[in-house]
Parts: C-alpha cells; sequence; structure tokens
C-alpha cells in the first residue's frame, strides 16, 4: 500500500491530495496564486482531517518540482522537505511538465499513438517553459524555456501532429497557424498526480532531501528559440 500526499503548487493553481495506491482520497484546490503559501499548510492539516489520519501515517510526500512559478516551486518544495525531514519519509519529486501532460493524456484519451503532446507554462512576455512528449510519457523534446516566434516548432509540425496546451498555449496559438497543431484546455488534475507518484513509489525513485531542489529552467538553461 502507498498512501502519499501529494502537494502541486507550481502555477496558478494550487492543490493537495491524498492517494492511496494512487487513488485519490481528498483533495483541496486554491485558484488564487498569490495566496498558495497560505492555502498549503492549512490545506494539508484540512485534507488530513477530512480522511481522518495522522499525517505520520503517509508513506511519502511527493511535489510537482518545476517549472511553474518560482514563489510557488520554493513554498511547495521547502513544505514538502520540511514534512519529510521531520516524519522520516522519502520525498518524490515529478516535473510540472509531465504531469500536465499525463493529465492531458486523461482530459483527451485517443487511440492515436502517433500524437505529440506539447505542454506549455507561461513565463511572460512570448515565453514558455516547455517540452514535448510522446503517447506514453517519453520525451521527444526536452523541458525548456523558449521565446516563441511564428518558426517556433516549424520542424515538428512538418511531420507531427501536436496537441498545444496549458497556460502558455494560448499565446502560441495566436501566432501558429500550422494545420497539424491543435489547442486544448488543461490543467493539472490531482488524479494524474496521484497514478504519476504512486508509480515512482513503488519504483523506489525518491529524491536525496540534501539534493532536492526547484526545476527554475531559466536559471540553469539558456533561453532557446527553436
Amino acid at each position: 500500500m502507498g498512501l502519499i500526499l501529494n502537494i502541486d503548487t507550481a502555477s496558478e493553481n494550487a492543490h493537495v491530495s491524498l492517494a492511496k495506491d494512487g487513488l485519490i482520497l481528498h483533495s483541496l484546490s486554491n485558484e488564487s496564486q498569490k495566496e498558495h503559501a497560505a492555502f498549503l499548510q492549512a490545506g494539508i492539516q484540512q485534507l488530513i482531517k477530512s480522511v481522518n489520519i495522522n499525517l505520520k501515517d503517509i508513506d511519502a510526500v511527493a511535489v510537482t518540482a518545476g517549472p511553474g512559478s518560482y514563489t510557488g516551486l520554493r513554498v511547495g518544495m521547502a513544505s514538502a522537505k520540511g514534512l519529510c525531514y521531520a516524519l522520516k519519509k522519502p520525498l518524490i519529486t515529478i516535473g510540472t511538465l509531465e504531469v500536465l501532460t499525463a493529465s492531458a493524456l486523461q482530459f483527451f484519451p485517443t487511440d492515436n499513438k502517433d500524437l505529440l503532446y506539447c505542454p506549455m507554462i507561461d513565463a511572460r512576455r512570448m515565453e514558455v517553459f516547455t517540452a514535448v512528449y510522446k503517447h506514453d510519457l517519453t520525451i521527444y523534446m526536452q523541458p525548456c524555456a523558449m521565446i516563441l516566434d511564428e518558426l517556433s516548432f516549424e520542424k515538428d509540425l512538418l511531420n507531427n501532429q501536436i496537441v498545444f496546451f496549458g497556460s502558455g498555449s494560448d499565446k502560441w496559438k495566436l501566432i501558429c497557424k500550422h494545420e497539424n497543431a491543435d489547442f486544448k484546455a488543461v490543467l493539472i488534475l490531482p488524479k494524474s498526480l496521484g497514478k504519476s507518484t504512486n508509480t515512482l513509489f513503488y519504483e523506489k525513485k525518491f529524491t536525496e532531501l540534501a539534493y532536492s531542489e526547484p526545476l527554475y529552467l531559466k536559471e540553469f538553461q539558456t533561453v532557446i528559440k527553436n
């Protein structure tokens, strides 16, 4: 059995959830990005009371590691690490773009295994955090920070149908006119995060507390044009 506390404060919609064997027992959300810090600790306490368990009974804490809001990432990672340290539980970290793609696959299931999936997180102006995944969540294009222009993804769209989604996809939709581009409205689903972190738990893919840090992308990678 894996009882996991999941934390996501990386984007405009934050949530905390408890999942048992990948199935959500209960979740709480907050839609005001400026209030994620205030929401998180109170939300965790309310969550625990709602399912009538003790925090010490969980098996792991999982958190979306980024990219995303700098403040949100720091809040989520610090809280997750603090809980793991105090409770002596393992930490699971997972990329925000990967979880967003897993949510897209649940939002819009399809039998087309050749589709590519491109999550986009708004990074202000014409910049986004993005990546491209195949239907099985293997990486087609590594996560990066990208400044969008009319030539972005030009080569990829020539021979592939790509679904674009996430908070950064609206501004890409304004300049992308390619017939192989499709656009969907997708948010991170607690059940997608719960399922993904449960898999990592049983594969024992834990993150060392001393070396865990948010994935900012812009701080550690040069912004590129595609």
